[in-house]
């Protein structure tokens, strides 16, 4: 934490504050949906000064927070549970969409730090290239929390903590089924994979989860992997791909549900029926996806919990309040098969 300016600077200072605050007509504790970190210092009200100070108990808590974007359903119900959240904390929430982009994080970033936020939290674009800037918020004295994705820093010190899905278990989990599933198989059974953003944790650890778990059986094979970008419309197009160049495939294995409701789309045009002709694995288990799964279209789907809000407004408060954080903390998911994704549907969060 920073440490506390003198009283009498700090009250200057607020006065100072709440002047420009009420000249620029400001949003005041509105998030800003939509706009991208290169706009975020234009079109949010300023940050309450002393960003640290904000344990005195005297203002709100002021968390800035940097978006991946709006790219999936499940993107959506994550953005959501942060915002509703905060308002429920009591937070002012300074929110950016970075639209995929790591330079719109960056800038988001670099603009709470100018703001003097007492938190910023973020979901990184890609794992690299982070360093820099997240060194400058720890110079500045401003905590940074991790949320969903990591980044591959080799100074843990950057970071208060990641909270988030462990990607790598979670393709275990669509390995492990699969290859329960053919473990008796005399043919080969041919794969095909839908990545999720090029460099980005999920995609990199998805990947190397699912690639352990079938190493062991030489009958699975993967004979295409190419990216999606977690979109669906991008899951269509590289399926479409795939079809025309493989007239044998087996198996689809997609980093999330978007890109499978997608890949679906492709199949269906095909002539093919999915679940049948190909067996689908997808992960995330938000609505569309379990729906899919109910109609028998996905054969088996792994969770990855969106609502990661409550546990951020945890993290923040702790944080700000000094206390010590585990560095990593773990959200607990499930799997669903087509039936148990039917059982499910009807009480479904996301």
């Amino acid at each position: 934490m920073r440490p506390k300016k003198k009283w009498g600077l700090a009250l200057s200072l607020a006065v100072m504050m709440s002047v420009v605050t009420a000249c620029g007509g400001g949003n005041g504790g509105n998030t800003n949906n939509g706009n991208t970190g290169g706009n975020e210092a234009a079109t949010t009200a300023p940050a309450n000064n002393g960003g640290g100070n904000a344990a005195a108990g005297d203002k709100k808590i002021t968390l800035g927070f940097a978006q991946v974007g709006a790219e999936s359903g499940w993107r959506t119900a994550n953005t959501k549970s942060i915002q509703d959240s905060a308002k429920e904390a009591g937070y002012e929430l300074k929110f950016s969409d970075a639209q995929q982009k790591q330079e719109n994080q960056i800038k988001a970033i670099r603009s709470y730090i100018q703001q003097k936020v007492d938190v910023i939290a973020f979901s990184p674009v890609v794992e690299s290239g982070w360093d820099t800037v997240l060194k400058e918020a720890k110079d500045a004295g401003i905590p940074v929390i991790l949320t969903d994705r990591a980044v591959d820093s080799a100074d843990k010190t950057l970071y208060k903590t990641f909270i988030g899905s462990d990607f790598v278990e979670e393709g275990r989990k669509a390995g492990q089924w699969l290859a329960d599933k053919y473990k008796d198989s005399s043919e080969d059974v041919n794969i095909v994979e839908l990545q999720g953003t090029t460099g980005s944790a999920p995609a990199n650890d998805r990947k190397a989860g699912f690639e352990e778990k079938i190493a062991a059986n030489p009958k699975l094979k993967v004979i295409a992997s190419q990216t999606g970008d977690f979109t669906r419309a991008k899951g269509k197009e590289v399926m479409q791909a795939f079809l025309k160049a493989h007239k044998d495939i087996d198996v689809l294995y997609a980093h999330n549900d978007d890109m499978a409701l997608g890949a679906i789309q492709a199949i269906e045009a095909a002539g093919l029926k999915p679940g049948e002709d190909i067996v689908i694995i997808s992960v995330d288990a938000v609505k569309d996806g379990m729906q899919a799964a109910a109609d028998g279209k996905i054969n088996f789907i792994v969770e990855c919990n969106p609502l990661l809000g409550p546990q951020l407004m945890e993290a923040v408060q702790a944080v700000v309040d000094g206390k010590e954080i585990e560095a990593r903390i773990v959200t607990e998911e499930t799997t669903f098969t087509s039936e148990q994704a039917k059982e499910a549907l009807p009480s479904r969060q996301y």
